[in-house]
Order: structure tokens, then C-alpha cells, then sequence
């Protein structure tokens, strides 16, 4: 599934539709260059998860993990050499968990992720909007999105 958004409102607002969609122990493995937007649709998943907390950039602190309807893993391996030092931080009881984990920067480490992970690519364009493309989502339909 493709999908194209203008502004940063409009990313949120996708990625609040995929979060109404996403189910205990869905992995987002999202890639995208720096400042394209994985945030701000992680901004969204948050939401529709019932998450109030404001949701920032785990790029130093590596996991943040929120609360709502389900737990949410948001995660940044940007700064990690490798899928050996993902495994050593114990990401397992996450990803095989209740919640849902959001990982940016996930290039890195796709040999450890689950066969089911839902692939999300952001790709910003020279006019300010984002091309979003999905790769592997489940049975439900973003259709109308």
C-alpha cells in the first residue's frame, strides 16, 4: 500500500488509522533518512493506542516505552552497530510481547525481527510531502486511509 501526506497533521493522521489497526505483538520496522517522518507517524500510532504521553525521538535513550491500551516499544537502533547489539539490549519480551513495538532505523537489524513485520518506508519529496509506502501488513484493509 502507497499512501502520500503534505503535512506533518496529515502523517499523524495515518499513522492514528494504522494504529486503530494494529494488534498485540505487531512490529513496525519503519526505514526512512533523517527528518522523513518516522516520528510523526509514530505520533499517531500512539494516539489511536490512547497514549497521551508526548512521544519523542528515543534516538539517545534508545527504547521508550508508553502506556495505553496496549503497551508501545518505540525504538531508535540508529546509533547501534548491529542486529548482535539489538539482541543484547533484550528486545525479545518486547517484540514477542503484548504491545506493539515501533522500530526506527530498522535496516540494521531486520534479520531479528519476526517474518510478520510490517515494513513502513517514508520517503520525504523535494515539495515537502512524504511518500509512505507498507509492506506486509495484515488482512485489514488501510483502504480509505
Amino acid at each position: 500500500m502507497t499512501f502520500t501526506t503534505h503535512s506533518p497533521e496529515e502523517t499523524i493522521e495515518l499513522g492514528i488509522k494504522i494504529g486503530e489497526r494494529l494488534r498485540k505483538g505487531d512490529v513496525i520496522a519503519m526505514q526512512g533518512t533523517l527528518a522523513a517522518g518516522k516520528t510523526t507517524i509514530t505520533k499517531g500510532i500512539a494516539r489511536a493506542l490512547g497514549i497521551s504521553e508526548t512521544i519523542t525521538s528515543p534516538t539517545f535513550c534508545l527504547i521508550s516505552e508508553y502506556h495505553g491500551k496496549m503497551p508501545l516499544y518505540h525504538m531508535d537502533v540508529y546509533r547501534l552497530e548491529g542486529a548482535d547489539d539489538f539482541v543484547s539490549l533484550g528486545t525479545d519480551d518486547m517484540i514477542y510481547g503484548d504491545g506493539v513495538s515501533v522500530i526506527e532505523w530498522s535496516d540494521k537489524i531486520m534479520s531479528e525481527l519476526p517474518e510478520k513485520t510490517i515494513i513502513l518506508r517514508i520517503t520525504p519529496n523535494d515539495d515537502g510531502s512524504r511518500l509512505i509506502e507498507i509492506e506486509n501488513w495484515h488482512d485489514i484493509s488501510l483502504n480509505g486511509a
